[in-house]
């Protein structure tokens, strides 16, 4: 049985088409003095023999209601609970920033991990956050789903990650596509405030560029990044991630850069999430 969390349905939804499985039915309510409550009122009369729990954790709200999810199948007697974490909340906070500092990644981690048997989580920014799992968690790579929404015909395309660090995520994008080449962009800081950002490889002049990352939050290094593409003469730019969390105006600053495209996976949910996860995670679970 697929239990989804409020921010993960349509995800949910793929993943029990995916697996044959059948969607629970949900109740998510809030109470008078603000508590949530997230409620699977049909699982005790289905008896499921393994729940697997869908739910992105995209705010604070979002991480209780995994906790809810998790002991609610556990009442009704479920015996095998799988905790699917599409987008983990805190994920970049993953050491402690200054003395006195939590590690939040950790945090969360620890607490998720009371209520299930097993975690998997798609494409952390760090993938040792998982180790902060018991169990360990697995991360599955989504970054091969990127590819189905692009156009077929892109010309002489370059696939492009924002550092190196993310180079493997523009690889395993352009492998799936099938054809093109990969570069990453250089970061080199002048002062204190001002820091250059160039491809670090051949020329962009008339050919199509595919930007490649885990997770686009404001979209303000990306639209910096986009605008270098354009002045060097750059066909079309695709912008494509895996999380596409997109807070505030990132949408608006990434059209006013001139991007053709942004498309994300359903790991959150937006209006760009043009491509589902549900297939990696299917083999996975």
């Amino acid at each position: 049985m697929i239990v989804s969390g409020s921010a993960s349905q349509a995800l949910a939804a793929a993943l029990a088409r995916e697996l044959e499985e059948p969607l629970a039915a949900v109740e998510y309510d809030r109470f008078p003095d603000g508590e949530l409550l997230a409620a699977v009122p049909g699982v005790a009369d289905a008896r499921p023999e393994r729940a697997v729990i869908v739910a992105a954790t995209v705010s604070s709200d979002a991480h209780l209601e995994v906790l809810q999810l998790q002991d609610a199948v556990r009442e009704a007697g479920v015996e095998e609970v799988v905790t699917v974490v599409p987008y983990m909340g805190y994920g970049r906070q993953d050491e402690a920033f200054e003395a006195g500092h939590p590690v939040s990644a950790r945090a969360v981690a620890r607490a998720i991990s009371t209520g299930t048997d097993r975690v998997v989580t798609v494409n952390p920014h760090e993938e040792a956050v998982c180790e902060y799992f018991d169990p360990t968690a697995t991360a599955v790579d989504a970054a091969g789903r990127l590819a189905e929404p692009l156009p077929d015909d892109l010309a002489d395309p370059v696939f492009l990650s924002p550092d190196a660090g993310a180079i493997d995520l523009a690889e395993t994008a352009r492998d799936a596509y099938g054809a093109g080449e990969i570069d990453y962009f250089e970061k080199t800081r002048h002062s204190g405030t001002e820091v250059e950002i160039t491809p670090s490889g051949g020329t962009v002049a008339g050919r199509d560029v595919v930007v490649v990352d885990d997770i686009i939050a404001t979209g303000s290094t990306m639209s910096e990044a986009v605008g270098v593409l354009r002045d060097r003469g750059v066909a079309r730019v695709f912008v494509t991630c895996v999380h596409p969390l997109l807070a505030r105006n990132a949408v608006t600053k990434l059209s006013r850069a001139g991007v053709e495209a942004i498309y994300g996976t359903d790991t959150i949910e937006r209006g760009v999430s043009t491509v589902s996860v549900a297939p990696a995670l299917a083999s996975h679970l």
